[in-house]
């Protein structure tokens, strides 16, 4: 009889491979590849889970180092052929489509598109955070209970009523009508303006055609800026149909800077040349709907549409609609509604902003997983936009300066882009504060002006916190700050600041119902009316 020695090299192999079967244990081999000091025992689907997703996250990192190395050595090329060649030879010709055509010298990194995935679709793979999820789902099943019992208590029937959620979508169709000639304007305008600059002409008609591009520019940003605000003070449009315009306004405005911001400068300095090729129509009407603010003639796009994808996220921006309705009118309404009658004092106002804290940040993050997940990457997969990383882990932020950097990637990069970097390049590299506070202030006067558009008046709540509180915090709580404690007073300023909001937003909504003005002045408008209002 064979030695159980011999049995076991034979078995093992000569060159000491073993045989790829489960252990004792249970676990399965992988070679000779073992993890030391791991004897948690997994099961199948759950490893086969957690494998597929660490080749995602490897397959990420390799496309992004990728794509940074790209972006270096496309930086190094186009700094050698500027370099090249000496001044006793003649500069060779560059193609249009050089690696330095669309921008000036910056002073930063220029986006880089890649194919990638959302954060949390990548989390929604794992089990665990599949649960948050479900709490949530569950927690609007709870007011759904919660709003047929009440009723069922008071009135004696069963009927979920939608009064808030119709009221605020009223005259939803004269936004959609409204909607049209901005878009038309921002289609058509900049991109004539454009190919009057790019057309190889004399010095008179190409003088010519940039007046011409100049009066279209103004006719587009006379188009965006006066009609909508025309529309929602005539008709007094509701607060989510306004919310529709103002959103369209600013995306459309944005874009059409981005495009020109991109275009233009290559197209300048090939006019005395043999002219440049304008980009096709066909990308600029892409970029109007893809979801990104950032111009490029291509992007890096998906083989195909998951349909399902798409009416699943549209499905959950619906239900994150539903939800904010419910909180909104369960929470804030019977809160609210009757404060204005009540005397002021400091009491009622600290608890009513402690009681806001918790829809307040509900608002919070449904606002950001219906819009910034749901809604951008239900038109991503639409048109098969390869890059979705929208936003980053801004959940695990332990500074206010990594919140604004992760919370909102979309409109950051333009920021970044067109506000920091060329404020940088303008100011000689210097002031990078001077820079950052630019932001701050570009950033602050746009949410005050959306929320003014979207509640009808003037309360600057926003704009104060913004630029008295997020400024400074900004600076204070800088990126060396790391750990739990600081993560713990991130979520901790974001729930009072929530709280803030939505108590002062709430008490000027009403007192304006309670107390109107009997003549229209705009010392009257632009005041608090919550201030004095108590009937």
């Amino acid at each position: 009889m064979e030695p159980r020695a011999a049995q076991l090299r034979r078995r093992e192999g000569l060159g000491g491979e073993k045989e790829d079967r489960p252990s004792r244990e249970g676990k399965p081999h992988f070679g000779n590849a073992e993890c030391p000091g791991n004897n948690e025992t997994h099961s199948g689907p759950d490893l086969l889970q957690w494998t597929r997703h660490m080749q995602a996250v490897k397959t990420q990192l390799l496309e992004q180092a990728q794509g940074q190395l790209t972006e270096l050595l496309d930086q190094a090329m186009c700094e050698a052929i500027q370099a090249y060649p000496p001044q006793d030879r003649p500069v060779p010709s560059i193609p249009p489509d050089s690696l330095c055509k669309t921008r000036e010298p910056s002073l930063g990194k220029r986006k880089v598109f890649i194919n990638r995935k959302s954060l949390l679709d990548e989390l929604m793979e794992v089990k665990h955070f599949r649960t948050i999820y479900h709490m949530f789902v569950a927690g609007l099943c709870v007011f759904i209970i919660s709003t047929l019992a009440i009723d069922f208590i008071d009135e004696g029937r069963l009927m979920l009523e939608f009064d808030l959620l119709i009221f605020s979508f009223g005259q939803l169709p004269l936004a959609l009508v409204t909607w049209v000639p901005m878009f038309l304007s921002t289609l058509l305008l900049p991109y004539q303006a454009l190919r009057l600059w790019a057309r190889p002409q004399s010095r008179a008609a190409w003088t010519l055609g940039l007046g011409l591009g100049c009066m279209l520019l103004a006719g587009h940003t006379a188009v965006l800026s006066i009609l909508p605000i025309h529309v929602a003070v005539e008709y007094q449009l509701p607060p989510a149909s306004s919310c529709v315009l103002v959103f369209e306004q600013v995306r459309l405005l944005m874009k059409s800077y981005s495009f020109l911001r991109e275009t233009v400068p290559g197209t300048l300095r090939a006019r005395g040349g043999e002219g440049i090729r304008a980009p096709s129509f066909s990308s600029y009407l892409y970029f109007l709907f893809c979801p990104t603010l950032i111009y490029r003639e291509t992007y890096p796009r998906t083989p195909n549409v998951r349909w399902n994808y798409v009416a699943k996220n549209f499905a959950q921006a619906l239900g994150c609609v539903l939800y904010a309705c419910f909180i909104l009118g369960r929470l804030c309404v019977p809160v609210f509604a009757n404060m204005s009658r009540e005397p002021f004092s400091t009491r009622a106002l600290v608890l009513s902003i402690m009681h806001a804290t918790l829809p307040g940040i509900f608002m919070l993050l449904l606002i950001f997983f219906a819009f910034l997940h749901c809604w951008l990457n239900a038109f991503a997969e639409m048109l098969r936009f390869g890059d979705r990383m929208f936003y980053r882990d801004w959940w695990n932020s332990t500074s206010f300066s990594n919140y604004y950097r992760t919370w909102n990637v979309v409109v950051h990069d333009w920021l970044y882009s067109y506000v920091y970097q060329d404020g940088l390049w303008l100011l000689g590299g210097r002031a990078r504060g001077t820079a950052m506070l630019g932001v701050f202030l570009v950033s602050a006067v746009v949410h005050e002006y959306i929320f003014c558009f979207v509640l009808g008046f003037f309360y600057p709540v926003m704009l104060l916190l913004f630029l008295f509180i997020g400024g400074p915090l900004n600076f204070m709580m800088h990126d060396r700050h790391t750990g739990p404690a600081w993560n713990v007073l991130m979520w901790t300023m974001l729930f009072l600041g929530q709280g803030i909001q939505v108590s002062l937003y709430c008490q000027e909504w009403y007192a304006r119902r309670h107390c109107p003005l009997p003549q229209t002045t705009f010392w009257g408008l632009v005041t608090p009316r919550s201030w004095s209002c108590h009937t």
